[in-house]
């Protein structure tokens, strides 16, 4: 039977405010940047913008504002051909990120919750039938936990893939580690994860990936930026690694990799294949400024 959404996310949605800076300021320093320059963003949304501009099946369940931002928030979901059915507008602030990218494209990003900290599990429960027409449900840590955990559970119990991006990192439950498959991580979430130091997890990736696979995920997926990306699960460690580009900014671009891993593991590709698909629209996301502005459709990824 085909899943009526190919991918189901369930997360945050947010206005990125992003100013460009020749050195980030230290404590009690002001430096001078760009204009600002605003943009569609939050990682939930993101990861849903990403699969739908490759052309896939996307629902969405989170919430936005009753201001200016949830209505261009609300917009840009839809202009990109994601479905709103289960996009909650509510009283107050949606969220904003606070971003700024350096002379080599990376970020420091400041988020503001707003609408996302209103989220419920009883949304979940309300958005049943949403996740149960899911082929992959993909979660992320910008709402809360106990959102995601329910989202996890009912995901699983209707048959669904369950992706959790440990993203912003916090402590999570044994149990939504169980359903995670895969569980994504960059190597600074993989550290917080093991309780380690960064430089621990930088040293040998597959080391750290076979820890992770001990705490209880079905399989992991380690970003490590420019230089691929790698799989873990009980078939062993596959590397993937990722064109060379010139980075402009990296903002969003984990999320338009777990996005497009998601869409490909959705389609029946191995978790091998999803991640090398992944890599590639992770690194053409970084050629462009902003997130969801950056991303490719299926066509402009073919053509480069």
């Amino acid at each position: 039977m085909t899943a009526e959404y190919e991918v189901v996310v369930v997360g945050s949605v947010n206005t990125d405010l992003v100013v460009r800076v020749d050195r980030r300021p230290a404590a009690g320093e002001t430096v001078l940047g760009s204009d600002l320059a605003t943009y569609p963003g939050g990682k939930g949304a993101n990861q849903a913008v990403a699969a739908a501009l490759l052309g896939g099946r996307v629902g969405f369940l989170g919430r936005v504002g009753d201001d200016g931002n949830g209505e261009f928030l609300r917009e840009a979901l839809g202009r990109a051909g994601v479905d709103l059915g289960h996009l909650i507008t509510t009283p107050g602030p949606s969220g904003v990120a606070v971003i700024t990218v350096g002379p080599d494209g990376d970020n420091s990003i400041i988020v503001s919750p707003g609408a996302n900290g209103r989220l419920e599990p009883a949304d979940v429960d309300e958005a049943g039938r949403l996740l149960a027409t899911a082929a992959v449900v993909s979660l992320q840590l910008e709402v809360l936990l106990p959102v995601v955990t329910s989202a996890a559970r009912a995901a699983a119990d209707a048959g669904a893939r369950v992706v959790l991006n440990l993203s912003p990192p916090a402590p999570v439950p044994a149990e939504l580690l169980t359903l995670c498959d895969p569980l994504v991580v960059n190597e600074h979430e993989a550290a917080f994860l093991l309780g380690g130091s960064v430089s621990e997890a930088e040293s040998d990736p597959g080391t750290v990936a076979t820890a992770l696979l001990e705490r209880g995920p079905r399989s992991v997926v380690i970003t490590l930026g420019a230089a691929g990306a790698l799989t873990a699960d009980a078939t062993g460690i596959t590397r993937a690694e990722a064109p060379k580009v010139e980075a402009v900014d990296t903002t969003g671009a984990g999320d338009a990799f777990t996005g497009a891993l998601c869409l490909r593991l959705a389609r029946g590709d191995d978790l091998a294949a999803a991640v090398k698909f992944a890599v590639r629209v992770g690194s053409a996301a970084v050629r462009r400024a902003g997130a969801q502005s950056s991303y490719p459709t299926a066509e402009e990824l073919d053509a480069l």
